[in-house]
Formats: structure tokens, C-alpha cells, sequence
């Protein structure tokens, strides 16, 4: 195998590369039923779809086990208090702007837009969430039997019910601590399994995306290239505007001294594309400028499980780029649903390569579009993941300061010393 070809990142991008030029030497082929019958529906479709299905049977158990991993390592409630409190507010509401801002971005720049949409078996699906209102969407959301959730594939349930779980799990204290042991054992073993489908990426790749250039040609891949634009001036715009506004106004801080400090630790992130790799450069640099470290070890490992903005970004911007790539209106109460399911699958998302295209899937199926689409993406998921994973860490040391700051417990000498020094 050539070098070029050991990385997978390389070999994604070629396989994507492949497919957009057999995709459009099918094209310039004249009809027949062997192209449209054994080649693009059978063989095709039976790679690519068969791909999308190996994906799809990991989103349950690894939402599950990895929600309930997160929520449990709260521990009892009462040691939350102020402070987890304070926290969670502010991942939730830095995360929804996020959600909300690449909304309104995919929604004005509509990269999906094509003049012949794709045609999927599953579009119909999608029907039944225009009928619903906000109520119904809410309502929704509790499960009433969590196992037929499961069974069903109703992910939004799943998320719900393994909130509660891990919730209850943190308030058994050491009594739970084998089960917390279990569970995460299990979701090693899950993203295992994961880093296996991940394998064969390259061939569902090319399948799905050599189906799509021979029906709709050049238009969807351009779709892509808009759709990453798109993305990219989200993260921007969450990075130093949001965050910098949350800052600035959380501590009275310079928000460029943050970003002169912050700089090693968004190379790590770009390079390892992993909030859990980033933890340790992160704790180093909170204990640098002086932020008390009961607090950011708290929230720093939280965050890097739950705080994920930048992925939760790439998720809403492509469901909507999925839906255009379709022809599929969204209505009302299925944006609704995908801010919602944005956020918590973010909070789902393990901080390590890769998953964020695992949880797109979640976030599709749950306003019914087509997962199809995701292969589209997948192509050029590395380099948004390689951008995204700054923002998402940058987010857990901007939230640790600002809890510090409120709670007192910031050295000033230490942080006056370390400002100067960054000048």
C-alpha cells in the first residue's frame, strides 16, 4: 500500500475522490439496466446503505452507555451544588447559541440547495414530524416504555431515560461504583466496535457518494464544500464572539490574553482532534493562571465528556444541509427537534475522532430525513472535526474560569503573573 494510503484520513479523501469520478463516468454513460439495476441499486446500494446500517447499529448502546457515563460521574447530587449548577447553565445555553447560530446560517446560505433532490425511500418518514406541534415534540420525549424506545431506534427517548439513569446511578455513591464500572467497560467495548465500521469508511464512502454523483452530479459536492463553509463560520463566530462575549462578561478578563494562553491547547486539539487528549494541556494551563483546582478538574473532565458545541454545530448545519440535499421541508416543531437533539447529542459525543459522524446519525433519524446524506459528509468530516474540537475544548476552560471567577476562586497573583507574562 502507498504511504499516502496508511492514513485514514488520506484514504477517506481518496475514496471520496474515486467516487466523485466513477459517479460521473456512470452519468456520461448512456441508461441501461445493468448500470441503474445491478450496478448503482445493487451492488452500490448494498455496499453504501449496508455501511449506513452498521453505523445505525451503534448509535443506541453508544448514546446509552455514554450519556449514563457522563451523568453519572456527577456523583451524589448534593456535591453538585452551586458550582455544577452554574456549570451546566452555561454549557447548555454556549451550546444552544451554537445550535442556533448554524441554523440560521444553513438556513440562509443553503448549501443542500439542488435542482434535482435526491430521492430516498425514506423521505416519507419524515412526514409525520410536520404534523406534530411543540407540545407534541416535548411530550415526545418521555419514554413510556424505554425499552421499546430502544428496540424502536427512538433516540431521543433513549437520551431522556439514560439522563435519568445516570443521575440515579451518581446519587448511589460507592455502592454503584461497579456498575459505573460496568458501564464504562461496556462503551470501550462499544467504541471498539465503532473504531471497527470506521475501518471500512472508505468503501461505504465511495459507494454512497458515487451514488449521489449519478444523481445529482457536480451540484452535491459543491453542496459539501458550501456546507463546510458554513460550518467553519459558525465555529468562528461561537469561538470569538460568544465566548468571548461569556468571557468578558464572566470575569472582566482580557479575552485575548485567554486566547494568547489558549493557543497551545487549540494546536493539541486541531492536531488529535480530541477533547480527552486535550484534558491534561488543559488542567496545566488552569493551574498557570491561578483557577482553583477543585473547579477545573470538575468541570474540565465534565466538559470534555458533555460540553460540546463545536460538534453540536457541524450536527445542526448538516441536518439542514440534508434536508435541502432532499427537498424536504423542515417544519417548525422538526427544527424544534433538532436544536433539542443537537444539544443532548453533542452532550453523548465521546472526546475522540470521529464519533460527532456517529451522532449526526442520531440527530437525522430523529426528524425522519435520510441518512444517505451523511455520506457526503463523511468525506471532509476530518478536517471540520480537526476545527471543531477547539471550540469544544476552548468552551470547558472558558466556562472553568468564569465558575471560578463567580465563586472567588481565582488566584490574582497567579493570574496577573501569568497575563503579564502572555503580554
Amino acid at each position: 500500500m502507498p504511504n499516502f494510503l496508511k492514513n485514514e484520513t488520506n484514504r477517506i479523501f481518496f475514496a471520496l475522490f474515486l467516487g466523485v469520478i466513477f459517479g460521473a463516468i456512470m452519468k456520461l454513460l448512456p441508461p441501461s439496466s445493468y448500470l441503474d439495476d445491478i450496478l448503482v441499486n445493487g451492488i452500490l446500494r448494498l455496499v453504501g446503505n449496508g455501511f449506513i446500517e452498521l453505523i445505525k447499529m451503534t448509535v443506541v448502546p453508544l448514546i446509552f452507555t455514554s450519556i449514563i457515563c457522563g451523568v453519572s460521574s456527577f456523583g451524589d447530587s448534593k456535591k453538585l451544588g452551586k458550582i455544577g449548577a452554574k456549570t451546566l447553565i452555561l454549557f447548555f445555553i454556549t451550546t444552544l447559541i451554537g445550535v442556533i447560530i448554524s441554523l440560521f446560517l444553513a438556513m440562509l446560505f443553503k448549501p443542500g440547495y439542488v435542482e434535482n433532490p435526491l430521492v430516498s425511500a425514506e423521505i416519507g418518514s419524515s412526514s409525520s414530524q410536520n404534523s406534530k406541534n411543540f407540545f407534541d415534540v416535548i411530550i415526545e420525549m418521555i419514554p413510556n416504555n424505554p425499552f421499546k424506545s430502544m428496540s424502536e431506534g427512538n433516540l431521543l427517548q433513549v437520551l431522556i431515560f439514560a439522563s435519568f439513569f445516570g443521575v440515579a446511578i451518581g446519587k448511589m455513591g460507592e455502592k454503584s461504583k461497579k456498575i459505573v464500572d460496568m458501564f464504562n467497560l461496556i462503551n470501550e467495548c462499544i467504541m471498539k466496535i465503532v473504531s471497527m465500521i470506521i475501518k471500512i469508511t472508505p468503501f461505504g464512502v465511495f459507494a454512497l457518494v458515487s451514488i449521489a454523483m449519478y444523481s445529482t452530479g457536480l451540484e452535491s459536492l459543491i453542496g459539501v464544500l458550501k456546507l463546510s463553509m458554513v460550518v467553519i463560520s459558525a465555529l468562528l463566530v461561537q469561538a470569538f464572539l460568544v465566548y468571548g462575549l461569556f468571557y468578558k462578561i464572566g470575569t472582566g478578563f482580557s479575552f485575548f490574553k485567554f486566547l494568547k494562553n489558549y493557543s497551545k491547547i487549540a494546536s493539541i486539539a486541531f492536531s488529535t482532534s480530541s477533547s480527552n487528549a486535550c484534558l491534561p494541556y488543559g488542567m496545566k494551563m488552569m493551574e498557570k493562571i491561578g483557577v482553583d483546582k477543585s473547579i477545573y478538574q470538575f468541570i474540565l473532565t465534565l466538559g470534555s465528556t458533555i460540553n460540546m458545541a463545536g460538534t453540536a454545530i457541524m450536527q445542526s448545519a448538516s441536518v439542514i444541509f440534508i434536508s435541502q440535499l432532499h427537498g424536504i421541508e423542515l417544519s417548525l416543531s422538526s427544527i424544534t427537534r433538532i436544536v433539542f437533539t443537537s444539544v443532548l447529542a453533542s452532550a453523548g459525543a465521546a472526546g475522540v475522532p470521529g464519533v460527532g459522524i456517529i451522532m449526526l446519525t442520531m440527530v437525522v433519524s430523529s426528524v425522519g430525513l435520510p441518512t444517505e446524506g451523511i455520506a457526503m459528509i463523511m468525506g471532509f468530516d476530518r478536517i471540520l472535526d480537526m476545527l471543531r474540537t477547539p471550540v469544544n475544548v476552548m468552551g470547558d476552560c472558558v466556562c472553568s474560569i468564569i465558575v471560578a471567577k463567580s465563586e472567588n476562586s481565582v488566584d490574582m497573583t497567579k493570574f496577573n503573573s501569568e497575563s503579564r507574562n502572555t503580554k
